[in-house]
């Protein structure tokens, strides 16, 4: 046992899951990130036409700027005894298209991003042992961790809620669905609460629209199409939301979700912009399947009757099955997603850099138009705070170096989200499918009791498939049915 499980330290290591979740962050999901965005088109005064089509994004190798000007490589020791931040700069490849005639492309700095020791851009992932020491590193280091500003910097994993899966709870007598709807990294929750036997929907800036409302809007008009995709066994139920709601037109309800949604200007387009993009994401956001998301309502709605009529059981929604892990590329994801796509954020800025330029008769060049730091302050002081987007708090603590025992609990931390201030008996209690993957043992006293908890010693955490990458439940039961038959 004891061979056993030093073979296992010796390939795999204590905190491969945060290495390799950074890693993706590094090699894919920046990319992702850039891939979305595509193309920026900043408004000019002039009318003239110009957009800035986004391509490669690099990382370089952790670099430090000294007093001189001068930029030289640097490791993680010297980031440590000098109080400074490992960080890399991000390149991205710009090519300005005016008035349909393809410039240039440009490599542009936008940026600089925390590096984790011993991930895929730190020099010391590479090194040997000798190498190592003569370098001031300890040998035996996991890594999984940042340095800002001298203090190691730790991304606690997070415990929640699988995304895309409907969840069917009753709470203080009434029935709720709860709904992370996932897409690219963007996450929309949706909350259905049925009161008084009418479901009503909040999600975005949408608050308490009934849900057979939303349905309307997205292409249902008929009180029998939305009667069909909801169920007609609880035909008595639907009739009761129809006539409640007041609405009997597409029109009518466009009208009636824009007032929930403060809309005055321009309703109809706004409206329509909200249901694309906003309303169930992971199901697609174009305009074509509406109609689908109508359907999606509709067997939501039907599940939250079934619940109510005892037809259909409540999720657990402490079985693990129904919970997923954030590290630290996850998290880091997030948090770099809004600071490129923010109000204020990376795009946002180029746009404003370069009208104000034009304004004054001339045309900038890319990277001059390009505030670096932009990005790296944000970035930068939630590692520094640990106040991260979505209002959460504590996402990056500062390493525990006690003692080795200690570190390595820090990174194989993982902590709800719930709030220690309450209660939550159900969720603090050690659930029968946390064995073989928490430790049923190691939970702090006190408040944070049951909340914070710490990954078993043979754990380990499997990545994601990405949409595309998954084979469909009926291909496979059909491979294996034939495989079966041979």
């Amino acid at each position: 046992m004891k061979l056993d499980f030093l073979k296992y330290l010796n390939e795999k290591t204590l905190v491969k899951h945060q290495i390799d979740s950074y890693n993706d962050f590094v090699v894919n999901r920046l990319q992702r990130i850039i891939n979305d965005i595509e193309e920026i088109k900043p408004e000019l005064l002039g009318g003239e036409d110009l957009v800035i089509k986004l391509g490669r994004i690099s990382v370089e190798e952790p670099i430090v700027k000294e007093a001189d000007g001068s930029i030289r490589k640097i490791l993680p020791s010297e980031a440590r005894t000098r109080n400074l931040t490992y960080a890399s700069r991000l390149r991205v490849t710009m090519t300005p298209v005016f008035e349909g005639v393809k410039q240039d492309s440009e490599k542009v700095i936008i940026g600089e991003i925390p590096v984790m020791v011993k991930s895929i851009i730190c020099p010391t992932a590479k090194m040997n042992k000798e190498e190592l020491e003569k370098s001031g590193e300890d040998p035996d280091d996991p890594g999984g961790y940042f340095i800002i500003n001298g203090s190691e910097k730790v991304i606690v994993t997070s415990e929640e809620l699988a995304n895309n899966q409907p969840m069917y709870l009753r709470d203080l007598g009434e029935e709720i669905a709860r709904l992370n709807s996932e897409r690219r990294g963007y996450v929309q929750r949706h909350v259905f609460r049925r009161k008084h036997g009418i479901i009503y929907l909040n999600f975005a800036n949408v608050k308490s629209v009934p849900a057979v409302v939303v349905m309307r809007a997205l292409g249902m008009e008929t009180d029998k199409e939305i009667i069909e995709a909801i169920s007609e066994k609880y035909a008595g139920e639907v009739y009761l939301n129809i006539y409640e709601s007041e609405v009997s037109t597409k029109e009518e309800a466009v009208d009636v979700i824009g007032k929930k949604a403060s809309v005055t200007k321009d309703r109809e387009s706004r409206v329509y912009t909200i249901l694309d993009k906003y309303l169930l994401p992971h199901l697609g956001q174009d305009p074509e399947i509406r109609k689908l998301k109508a359907e999606y309502l509709g067997k939501i709605i039907k599940n939250l009757v079934a619940l109510a009529k005892g037809d259909l059981q409540e999720d657990d929604i402490d079985h693990y099955a129904n919970k997923r892990l954030k590290l630290a590329g996850d998290l880091l994801e997030m948090q770099f997603r809004s600071v490129f796509l923010g109000k204020w954020g990376f795009v946002a800025r180029i746009k404003y850099n370069f009208q104000k330029s034009v304004k004054r008769g001339r045309m900038p060049s890319l990277q001059s138009t390009v505030v670096a730091d932009t990005l790296t302050k944000q970035i930068m002081s939630a590692m520094a705070t640990g106040s991260w987007v979505g209002g959460r708090t504590g996402v990056a603590q500062r390493l525990e170096r006690s003692n080795f025992l200690k570190a390595l609990d820090h990174l194989r931390n993982v902590v709800s989200p719930l709030s220690s201030q309450r209660q939550h008996f159900e969720a603090r209690e050690l659930h029968a499918t946390q064995w073989g993957r928490l430790c049923p043992i190691k939970t702090p006293e006190g408040m944070n009791i049951g909340l914070r908890k710490y990954l078993a010693s043979f754990a380990l955490i499997t990545n994601g498939i990405p949409e595309k990458e998954r084979t469909p439940l009926k291909e496979v039961l059909l491979k294996n049915l034939k495989e079966g038959e041979k």
